[in-house]
């Protein structure tokens, strides 16, 4: 099983490290993961939102918007799982302010570089980005008040794993806000086994109900998964030749860790 993890996490990672290379994301032919930067005012981010963001974060990898339910605030530590050109860490940055801090972990060099390159075109001394997979990520113990991510835990072939690491590094009484892809119905074992569209945020999905049981195992309450009106049709234009994109959904998924103040 290790050794098929592996395989799964470096075509993953060749993937996305030829995307950061050529410089474009997703909705396009292909799914998350092919690239569109103009896909993300589709997916709600704000035109100020999208000016915000220095020339190159954006890479249009997402399948939703985790900022519309993270209610970030000032003086928040934030966290964000497969960080890619640093986009989301940016607005994340301008909404913690200068006593906030950001931190994004991606498992792949490109990705780390071009987002380090970003950061000094805006001087933020309080965003960095850290080299890790974000199944073992090199974060403290209760170190950020918030854990975000938009469309890359359903890449990870050990979803359980990035859970209870989430949970780890938040703080009693943090909270996780993330959009991410999931299945509507089970696939089939050749869907799953299918790289293409495991790379493209589908063949990689668990169903709702899976999603629930890993967090809640991992320790978190108040688990919310909610299926926005443009949730379907996002994925759905990904693969518009395929049937298997109509299985899956793109989901806000929100969660507590408990204690602390609520």
């Amino acid at each position: 099983m290790d050794t098929e993890n592996d395989a799964i996490r470096k075509e993953v990672r060749d993937h996305y490290g030829q995307l950061s290379r050529e410089g474009s994301g997703c909705c396009g032919t292909g799914g998350c993961c092919v690239a569109n930067p103009d896909a993300s005012a589709a997916l709600g981010y704000t035109d100020e939102q999208l000016a915000d963001a220095p020339e190159g974060a954006n890479l249009g990898l997402g399948c939703g918007n985790p900022q519309a339910i993270a209610r970030l605030t000032p003086g928040e530590r934030v966290l964000d799982l497969g960080s890619g050109g640093g986009f989301d860490c940016f607005l994340a940055v301008r909404q913690v302010g200068p006593t906030g801090h950001v931190i994004g972990v991606d498992m792949t060099p490109n990705m780390i570089e071009r987002a380090r390159g970003n950061a000094k075109k805006v001087a933020l001394a309080n965003v960095e980005f850290r080299l890790g997979e974000i199944e073992h990520l090199p974060v403290a113990d209760s170190e950020v008040d918030v854990v975000i991510s938009n469309c890359v835990i359903n890449l990870s072939p050990e979803k359980s794993a990035v859970f209870r690491e989430a949970f780890r590094v938040l703080r009693p009484g943090g909270r996780l806000a993330i959009s991410d892809v999931v299945a509507l119905a089970p696939l089939t074992a050749e869907e799953k086994g299918d790289m293409t569209l495991y790379t493209g945020c589908v063949a990689g999905a668990a169903t709702i109900d899976e999603v629930k049981a890993m967090l809640l195992d991992a320790g978190f309450e108040r688990v919310d998964i909610d299926i926005p009106a443009i949730g379907r049709a996002t994925v759905a234009q990904w693969f518009q030749d395929n049937p298997t994109a109509a299985k899956v959904a793109s989901a806000s998924i929100e969660a507590r860790r408990p204690g602390g103040r609520q």
